[in-house]
């Protein structure tokens, strides 16, 4: 039997900080909305309807002295020595994030040189044919990433990739947009190797679409909503919400379909649905209407694992670092088997959509 080319996840890392924000933390900020005047709720008022929405309880931040690449060195290091390979023999480093390094006491973005040429920096790695570069494509950069990763290695011209996301989305947040208890900080990698099969393994297909034309300005960069904020040059992310759940709803279960019907796979075959998770209703939402294309109405119970309650939204970090968790059994009652078929699928700033069908 013919053996065919595929891309396979051989070793896993993340990096969740340690320092703890519950939502009680906000009770103290001063809210303003979009048109500039103090939103009229307490905020205890404002963080219970925030908790009941997205269901978010707590989020990590980092500490002041790190910044992105930093974390995604930590969480790079971990899955190099989990997979067990030599570092010198990685064919690339590609690094997805949004904002480059934003210091604590200088929120702009540092984008040179490029993230993954610090994390390779950081690595020590001395090899000139390791290849190391960034790609910035909102929420679903990570897996778009590993999209172009497995191009790499499908058309022979790579063997092993390191893929990192990483964000630390409390720099660039608005202490004054209610938006900012959506956000948080981590970074998760892998480690992509060639292997060759009789039988399908790895990843068996992939889908994405950028609705831009009509939708590139629901997430942007702007000034704080409080007209009175002390630097009014610092720009922070501004997300028009409504509009995003709505989009999200509409298009991310139909491209999930799409590339499900792609590898011939029939959602009944699916162990695990690995979502990005910027809102728990939002991400169950889009899980029943998923199903819902398919006609089915009784989900499992524990098909989508979520994280989001304790981490809150960490952007490209989310997809590695939720898998990283569930593979070394530190996501309570999720479980991966050898042979499960895993779907993984993200939504953000483009706007971008993108979902990938993997074989353990």
């Amino acid at each position: 039997m013919e053996r065919n080319l595929y891309s396979k996840f051989t070793g896993t890392g993340s990096y969740i900080p340690s320092n703890k924000v519950p939502n009680v933390d906000f009770l103290s900020n001063e809210f303003y909305d979009s048109d500039g005047t103090v939103t009229g709720k307490m905020n205890n008022e404002i963080i219970d309807k925030f908790l009941e929405i997205t269901t978010i309880a707590e989020r990590r931040y980092v500490s002041d002295n790190l910044v992105t690449s930093d974390i995604a060195f930590f969480a790079a290091s971990e899955a190099i020595k989990n997979s067990g390979i030599d570092q010198e023999e990685l064919d690339y480093i590609i690094v997805a994030h949004n904002f480059g390094d934003v210091k604590s006491d200088n929120r702009r973005s540092d984008f040179v040189p490029s993230l993954a040429a610090r994390v390779k920096f950081k690595l020590e790695i001395k090899n000139p044919s390791t290849v190391a570069y960034d790609i910035t494509f909102g929420c679903p950069g990570w897996l778009q990433a590993v999209i172009q990763a497995d191009y790499f290695i499908k058309s022979g011209d790579a063997k092993k990739i390191l893929v990192i996301g990483a964000e630390t989305l409390s720099r660039i947040s608005d202490p004054h947009d209610k938006d900012s208890m959506l956000y948080a900080d981590g970074a998760g990698a892998v480690v992509m190797e060639a292997t060759t099969s009789e039988t399908p393994i790895g990843i068996l297909a992939h889908n994405t679409r950028s609705d831009t034309f009509a939708y590139s300005k629901m997430l942007h960069m702007n000034k704080s909503f409080n007209p009175g904020y002390k630097s009014q040059k610092d720009l922070f992310l501004k997300m028009n919400g409504r509009r995003l759940y709505q989009y999200a709803l509409e298009t991310v279960p139909q491209a999930i379909k799409d590339c499900l019907d792609k590898s011939g796979m029939h959602l009944d075959n699916i162990s695990k649905v690995l979502i990005h998770q910027a809102n728990g209703k939002m991400d169950d939402a889009i899980l029943k209407r998923l199903y819902a294309l398919y006609n089915i109405t009784d989900i499992p119970a524990d098909v989508m694992p979520m994280s989001i309650a304790w981490l809150g939204n960490t952007s490209v970090a989310t997809l590695p670092t939720l898998f990283d968790l569930i593979l070394k059994g530190k996501l309570q009652s999720q479980k991966i088997n050898p042979g499960n078929n895993l779907i993984f699928a993200s939504v953000g700033a483009g706007m971008n959509i993108n979902a990938l069908i993997y074989k353990m």
